[in-house]
């Protein structure tokens, strides 16, 4: 979701739960804003409630905009944080540090978000082949520095594994991305109306990716 507050854009995702009993703001050091809310909450009162803290989030947006000019070189030690689904977790929190030289690290977080992102996109991709009636002849996990996903004219499709570290819904928007490919191979307005029709807010998944995707990386 966005709003508009004294001249800026606040872009937010929403998580809503049972649980929660009133709403919530988080921003992550990467300056990615959380909302947690109500699953009765309205998008009015969602929206009113980040107006309402407008000023605190634009101050502490612009002052991890600041810190985070560059990403930092990544430390593989138990108090530095990586991203899973749109949340920063320690290390040890997503897998087994113990013993293990930097290298090792390296190299078993890469298999843990590798094995993850297909483990994601072997759920989440029947439920959008299903709504748009296509499928494609093979899916693969890649490694990407250029791309989140990609549709061949051999309907091959491969997503990067760096989407582990998105919110599902953002790799939802992917999934249905390159799905849509399978009809239209460029990006016309056909195109952008079969993505739409599956995913209305498809342009707030598209800010996430050019805002965050520098630090969805190891």
């Amino acid at each position: 979701m966005n709003i508009e507050f004294e001249n800026h854009t606040i872009s937010f995702h929403v998580q809503y739960g049972n649980r929660e009993k009133k709403i919530s703001i988080q921003i992550e050091p990467s300056g990615f804003i959380t909302v947690k809310a109500p699953k009765a909450a309205s998008e009015e009162v969602i929206k009113r409630a980040v107006g309402q803290h407008g000023k605190w989030i634009l101050e502490q947006t612009r002052h991890l905009g600041e810190a985070n000019k560059a990403p930092q070189t990544k430390q593989y030690q138990d108090k530095e944080k990586f991203l899973y689904l749109g949340k920063e977790h320690l290390l040890h929190e997503l897998i087994e540090t113990n013993g293990l030289t930097e290298e090792e690290l390296r190299k078993n977080l890469k298999k843990f978000y590798f094995s993850s992102c297909k483990k994601i996109i072997g759920e989440r991709l029947p439920i959008y082949q299903a709504q748009l009636k296509v499928k494609p002849k093979t899916v693969e996990i890649v490694e990407s520095t250029t791309k989140w996903g990609s549709c061949s004219a051999t309907k091959h499709l491969t997503f990067n594994y760096r989407l582990a570290m998105a919110p599902i819904d953002v790799i939802d928007y992917v999934i249905i991305h390159e799905l849509c490919h399978l009809f239209h191979m460029n990006h016309d307005r056909s195109f952008w109306r079969r993505v739409g029709s599956i995913m209305p807010d498809y342009k707030e998944k598209e800010q996430y990716l050019a805002k965050y995707g520098s630090f969805m990386t190891l």
